[in-house]
């Protein structure tokens, strides 16, 4: 099984479940285009007013689904594509959306799951939740524009750390980093997260869509993509990274 995106509705309110079971919600490439598909759906929507994205069975997102990297990691053009057309379009595609977005984030969120969360308004968590992008351990670095967009929300400083030093935080430490709006104790964070949505839903839609856009005006266009960018993807360290992962040994760079 590839896993799913669902969206469910609650009235006004439409909620995005990354559901991939037992692998935490990581992120298949089936995922990444069913994520650009709902949300291209939900901006052309008048009936939902508000977005809630989460994670299945206590858990936001592990980061990418590894066990597909072997296909198309070691090729630069594969690897370009993957990263430009396929989650970037799903990212693209919520950070396009007009509609307020809310991130419901418990358990693991890391790598993908930041980025997910990076691309919503107002992020929301519950005191277990653990944060980072350890994927130094896997020989490879984060794509730049997915690096850009969680440098700009987590802060500089927190991606270094994330990125070069494979640092993970909890949800205490990225409140005070300013990534989190707030922290909830565990067992709370759905139906404080859906009243929180529900207060959204009450409010003028013309005026959450209004500032969406000016929002957006203001962060600018995103990094651009090197041509360099992917040529690691036959290098050594590519490939050891993310064997030794899938054979459960530490990697040897």
């Amino acid at each position: 099984m590839s896993g799913r995106v669902h969206l469910t509705m609650h009235g006004q309110v439409a909620q995005v479940t990354l559901s991939h079971p037992g692998k935490f919600n990581a992120m298949s490439r089936a995922m990444w285009r069913e994520l650009k598909a709902v949300f291209e759906d939900l901006q052309g929507r008048a009936d939902i007013r508000c977005v809630i994205v989460a994670g299945e069975s206590g858990h936001f997102c592990a980061g990418g689904d590894i066990a597909e990297y072997p296909d198309f990691r070691f090729d630069e053009v594969a690897l370009r594509a993957f990263h430009e057309d396929e989650v970037w379009g799903g990212l693209g595609a919520m950070l396009a959306c007009d509609l307020p977005l809310l991130a419901q984030i418990e358990g693991n969120c890391m790598g993908a799951g930041v980025e997910m969360a990076s691309c919503c308004d107002i992020r929301v968590a519950s005191a277990g939740a653990r944060f980072g992008a350890p994927i130094a351990k896997l020989g490879f670095p984060m794509a730049p524009r997915e690096a850009a967009l969680v440098a700009r929300e987590a802060g500089a400083a927190t991606a270094r750390e994330m990125l070069l030093e494979a640092a993970v935080f909890d949800a205490t430490e990225m409140k005070a980093r300013g990534f989190l709006n707030t922290v909830l104790p565990d067992g709370t964070l759905t139906s404080a997260v859906l009243a929180r949505a529900q207060r959204i839903v009450a409010l003028s839609p013309q005026a959450a869509r209004l500032n969406k856009q000016a929002l957006r005006a203001t962060q600018g266009a995103a990094a651009p993509t090197g041509d360099g960018a992917f040529r690691y993807a036959d290098s050594a360290e590519h490939r050891e990274g993310i064997t030794a992962f899938l054979a459960k040994r530490p990697a040897v760079f």
